[in-house]
């Protein structure tokens, strides 16, 4: 027997029984960028696979994108943070219930330089105000992400259009947290991050947080089993033991326990009550 085959047949015997199963027993979350970018994922797959031998394979995108991936039914759990969209994919029927998971905050981050004035404001869309009047540039992830759907509601809620400077001091590059935080950083932009992936992100030359603590800046998670009537391949019991697991109070503790440099990323809340309408 050839020295390559041997050697190939010994390694396969030398696997745990079973573990070829366990590979191919898998599911798909369709999740946004700052999860994986955060690298939370990294933190808490592996946990919930040991406790359940199920895999996780990720699509990181932008929630917009993600939600779409859903759509097509090339997911099993889609795991988000834009609430009215994410209503929006419930109501047409392509997924749920959507349940609370965990939440953090967005951040306005910009250069120490800070041209436009804004260090220390608490109210965000004073700070996009003159962000707009200094003509400053704004770097904005242009992909259709919870980020980008936050950021577009404050330019709203401040009563501008950013569109109006785009190509000149707004620019959209159409591109995760991490991308659009290194465009900044190249250039001395501003841009909203959340504070999750700002916190594990090394890059940051001499960019700051400079407003913070507005309540407009809440940042919730959610998460979705795509329905199963629409897409009978969706693995519906293991994509629901995952949902049962990260709202339970082990996989509440795993999200809690994740830390860069002592700094809690994000804060477990499933059993907060689903607000009123």
């Amino acid at each position: 027997m050839p020295m390559l085959r041997r050697l190939l047949l010994l390694l396969l015997l030398a696997l745990p029984a079973g573990t070829a199963h366990a590979q191919d027993r898998f599911i798909t979350i369709a999740s946004t960028t700052s999860t994986e970018q955060s690298g939370l994922f990294g933190h808490l797959l592996p946990i919930f696979t040991q406790q359940t031998g199920i895999g996780v394979r990720v699509v990181a995108l932008g929630t917009g994108q993600a939600l779409e991936v859903a759509r097509r039914g090339d997911a099993d759990v889609v795991f988000v943070h834009d609430r009215a969209a994410e209503d929006r994919f419930v109501a047409e029927g392509f997924g749920g219930p959507r349940r609370h998971v965990m939440f953090n905050d967005f951040v306005l981050i910009g250069p120490a330089a800070d041209p436009a004035g804004i260090a220390g404001l608490r109210d965000t869309t004073v700070a996009l105000r003159r962000i707009a009047e200094a003509r400053a540039p704004f770097i904005s992830r242009g992909d259709r992400s919870g980020t980008h759907a936050a950021e577009l509601r404050l330019w709203q809620i401040a009563g501008l259009d950013p569109q109006a400077g785009r190509g000149q001091w707004y620019r959209e590059v159409g591109q995760g947290m991490g991308p659009a935080l290194n465009t900044a950083a190249a250039q001395g932009a501003y841009l909203l991050a959340d504070r999750g992936t700002w916190l594990s992100f090394r890059n940051r030359q001499d960019l700051r947080i400079l407003v913070e603590g507005d309540a407009r800046l809440f940042n919730q998670y959610g998460v979705m089993l795509v329905n199963p009537q629409r897409h009978p391949h969706v693995k519906a019991a293991d994509g629901q033991r995952f949902m049962d697991w990260v709202v339970s109070p082990t996989g509440q503790q795993a999200i809690a326990g994740y830390r860069i440099s002592g700094a809690q990323l994000f804060f477990p809340n499933a059993t907060q009550p689903e607000p009123k309408s």
